[in-house]
């Protein structure tokens, strides 16, 4: 019945009357929605009418024809592997051009199911960097304040996808897409309240990831990025969407620590700009924003004496007493390690939190098995009494748990 019904609906899209093959259009594009592997399969005949007709007639046809394709693609991987030598890549590189915005987002959200597609980063990836496309999903991306948020948004996302591959990363970066997308970050702060735009939130999100996937491996593409004007975006848009948006915290962080993990420029920025304040103030803000600040300052801490005496300016110490407490070993590992570099490169450090009662908290830690051998390599370097450790294992303990 199913195949039947296929076939009748194909004669009504195939129709040369406009008003049948829109309202077979909508029937496919309903049925695309059913979540029955069996019901994409059924629709295999169509995927060579619905890319034809992407051309289409009006920008309602045409974008029916793109989210069918794209609910087709979410289900089944033999449309999947239809649709490919069908050329559905070229077919929408030349459909991006479209000045019509409800068109640009149906591409993108075709798009983005493809690249989620699990054979994606062997077949799928690699026909889309050959294209126009990139070029052009970043010039949507970069203009997206401007043309509607809609399309920025899928197409960002497909930047992420594309960026989590190592070598699509690589061929995004010559693009041009870390100061792109870094510009972009620094105008979608710029247009923070009275002026956002709704649902911000998800541009964001998507570029957000986008950069770090890019920043991920050093490149020697970072020097493109060395604007302090990044950092301070990045703590306008922290500020902004935490209270309504607190899983935004944790991709602004993890990207803070991809910029400060092998680049002094942004250590010495954060530092100079006086943003440490903002950044130990969300320690408490979830379990994983906390590891990601204590690795942020890590990473500052571990560029030497002058970056930890500034570090220790501010009340870092007394903030990374309740730590040490907290339940999680992943947490309290983390500042174990900033403890140790602060100690390793300004020794001054170690005494005043011996006075803060900081040697009992680590004596404490010495029961919680994961822990104990940090702790007492801590306990070793602070000079304070241990049953069996000494100086000398201290930095292999760290240097085996980082």
């Amino acid at each position: 019945r199913l195949d039947s019904s296929i076939r009748t609906l194909i004669g009504l899209f195939t129709s040369s009357l406009a008003n049948v093959q829109m309202e077979a259009a909508r029937c496919l594009h309903e049925l695309s929605h059913s979540s029955d592997p069996a019901v994409a399969e059924a629709c295999l005949p169509v995927t060579s009418y619905l890319l034809t007709y992407l051309s289409g007639h009006s920008v309602e046809f045409t974008e029916l024809c793109l989210y069918t394709l794209g609910n087709l693609v979410v289900e089944s991987q033999a449309v999947r592997k239809q649709l490919l030598p069908q050329g559905i890549i070229p077919v929408l590189a030349s459909c991006i051009q479209s000045p019509h915005e409800a068109v640009l987002e149906g591409l993108g959200y075709v798009l983005s199911q493809l690249l989620q597609a699990k054979e994606a980063p062997a077949e799928i990836i690699p026909l889309v960097l050959d294209s126009v496309l990139p070029e052009h999903m970043l010039r949507l991306v970069r203009s997206g304040l401007g043309t509607g948020v809609g399309a920025a948004v899928e197409f960002a996302w497909c930047l992420h996808y594309i960026a989590c591959s190592p070598s699509a990363a690589a061929a995004l970066r010559s693009l041009g897409a870390l100061p792109a997308l870094a510009a972009l970050l620094v105008d979608l702060a710029s247009e923070l309240p009275p002026d956002a735009p709704e649902g911000l939130e998800l541009l964001v999100c998507p570029v957000l990831r986008s950069l770090g996937n890019l920043l991920a491996e050093e490149s020697g593409y970072e020097a493109q990025l060395r604007d302090e004007r990044l950092l301070l975006a990045l703590f306008l848009l922290l500020q902004h969407f935490l209270p309504q948006h607190p899983f935004l915290a944790q991709e602004c962080l993890w990207l803070l620590n991809n910029l400060t993990a092998d680049e002094p420029f942004f250590c010495s920025a954060l530092l100079s700009l006086d943003l440490l304040p903002a950044l130990l103030q969300l320690l408490p803000c979830s379990q994983l924003a906390g590891v990601l600040v204590l690795t942020v300052l890590c990473n500052i801490a571990a560029k030497g004496p002058a970056y930890c005496q500034q570090l220790l300016r501010q009340p870092a110490l007394p903030l990374l007493l309740p730590t040490l407490e907290l339940p999680d070993p992943g947490t309290v590992g983390q500042c174990l390690e900033l403890l140790h570099l602060l100690f390793l490169h300004w020794p001054e450090a170690a005494a005043d939190f011996i006075r803060q009662s900081g040697g009992r908290a680590l004596e404490r830690l010495q029961n919680t098995p994961e822990l104990r051998e940090r702790a007492g390599a801590l306990l070793a370097m602070v000079g304070q009494p241990l049953a069996a450790s000494a100086v000398g294992p201290s930095l292999a303990a760290f240097s085996s748990s980082s």
